[in-house]
């Protein structure tokens, strides 16, 4: 936690500590939730975690819960009385009930079940048997839904009535009698359109909607392609079911980005907290990919003994070996990262690789030049080598960076385009291909330039 944010957590365990109950409620409910929260995060004493949350002001304690990590979670639903639990849960947006039953064990789930009403507890069943990261897990049934023969003044109307219970008003989706999205409107456009005009007359029909089976990341580019704050979730008949906000696409952005940065420095993914994972927990996600790599590196040891008896003619080519192997793989990784991520984006399509050969191919042969051409001068000035010697390591160079972006980005494509995440072919991967290809140019060029 921030400082500022701590001291003032602080002074509200301060206030309860010396039995200022009031005046620790009227702190509590100035408070952003998320703050709490993470303050209660903080404290390892379990009795304690449940005393403060059972004294937060009603109205923000599901707001607060929803924010809690999935063990602090599971310990509160666990010593909550039935009364408890059931207010818990009605307070709490369906989405983030939802999210917070995925996590916990199954005896925890059947108690907040059995504490629901029967459609609650089935609306619960049905989002709890989508797929795995997609829209219909993500989606919360808490918004509006306005008939397209309703009035301005019809919708206001209904909005005052519902809005309370919904997780956005900004906007609002139009249905027909058989509940398929026909549009939407903004609240802006209700406010300022006379109150005897149809919502048919004023509603947007050219929207962008999801599927319930659509993948959260795709959903997720929907959300930064149209800068919307909410998107419609529909079935197979175009039958609105649900919404998905912008607050729970911040979360899917942020997951996801977190997977890749993990994928592409040959990490497994997992939803652990890292102060809160075991050693061995970490070991088994790092593990296998290192030994993948380690094995996959002997074709450099395999190469280097291939040329064992160039090497002995010249023993000074040896000690430019990590330089050109450590220039190919930073290369490399420059442009797997750039392409991977404009991937992400959006900004490349698969059938844009010609271009984007053609692009890493100019910026490598003038990054090539600039690299060799300081390298031959440092060579020359500070190193006691020949201008051969100096001429050689050059050479190379320019071409491992050239080999080396090129690897770069045709390997995250060729991944993409054979159904394989590009973030797995990062880094760690290309730094290997392109140290294997690093040495073999390096010798060829060696037996040519200096005759071993």
């Amino acid at each position: 936690m921030e400082e500022e944010i701590r001291k003032e957590f602080m002074e509200l365990i301060r206030l309860l500590d010396e039995g200022k109950i009031p005046e620790f409620k009227e702190k509590a409910a100035l408070c952003p939730p998320v703050d709490i929260a993470e303050g209660l995060e903080e404290i390892t004493d379990e009795g304690r975690v449940l005393r403060i949350f059972r004294m937060l002001p009603k109205d923000i304690s599901s707001d607060v819960f929803s924010y809690m990590t999935s063990e602090q979670q599971q310990l509160i639903a666990e010593s909550a009385t039935n009364a408890e639990l059931r207010e818990l849960v009605d307070d709490m947006f369906l989405d983030d009930t939802v999210d917070f039953l995925e996590e916990m064990p199954a005896n925890v789930v059947k108690k907040v079940l059995q504490n629901t009403d029967e459609n609650t507890r089935k609306t619960i069943n049905q989002f709890l048997n989508y797929p795995e990261n997609s829209a219909g897990s993500l989606m919360t049934i808490e918004y509006v839904d306005l008939h397209d023969y309703f009035t301005v003044r019809k919708a206001m109307d209904y909005i005052r009535r519902t809005g309370i219970d919904k997780e956005t008003v900004y906007t609002c989706y139009v249905i027909d009698d058989q509940r398929k999205l026909v549009g939407q409107v903004s609240l802006r456009k209700l406010i300022i359109a006379p109150e005897s005009t149809y919502i048919r007359d004023i509603m947007e029909t050219n929207i962008v909607s999801a599927s319930t089976t659509d993948d959260q990341e795709a959903v997720a580019d929907d959300f930064r392609r149209y800068d919307l704050t909410s998107i419609a979730v529909c079935d197979k008949e175009n039958r609105l079911v649900g919404i998905i906000t912008i607050d729970d696409i911040v979360d899917v952005i942020q997951d996801e980005n977190t997977e890749d940065i993990k994928k592409m420095a040959a990490i497994i993914p997992s939803d652990e907290d890292y102060l809160k994972a075991s050693a061995l927990s970490l070991v088994a996600h790092r593990l296998p990919w290192l030994l993948l790599l380690m094995i996959s590196a002997t074709f450099t040891s395999t190469i280097i003994s291939h040329f064992e008896a160039l090497l002995s003619g010249a023993v000074v080519l040896t000690a430019f070996i990590p330089m050109l192997m450590d220039s190919a793989g930073n290369s490399g990784s420059q442009t797997s990262v750039t392409v991977i991520r404009n991937m992400a984006l959006g900004e490349i399509e698969l059938r844009d690789w010609l271009r984007v050969l053609f692009k890493e191919v100019r910026v490598a042969i003038i990054s090539g030049l600039a690299l060799a051409a300081v390298n031959f001068l440092r060579m020359i000035l500070f190193s006691s080598v020949s201008v051969l010697i100096a001429a050689t390591v050059s050479v190379t160079l320019f071409c491992t960076v050239i080999i080396a972006m090129i690897v770069g980005c045709l390997l995250p494509m060729g991944a993409k385009r054979i159904g394989f995440d590009p973030a797995v072919m990062a880094s760690p991967m290309i730094t290997t291909i392109v140290d294997a290809c690093s040495l073999l140019v390096y010798f060829m060029i060696a037996s040519a330039l200096l005759g071993l």
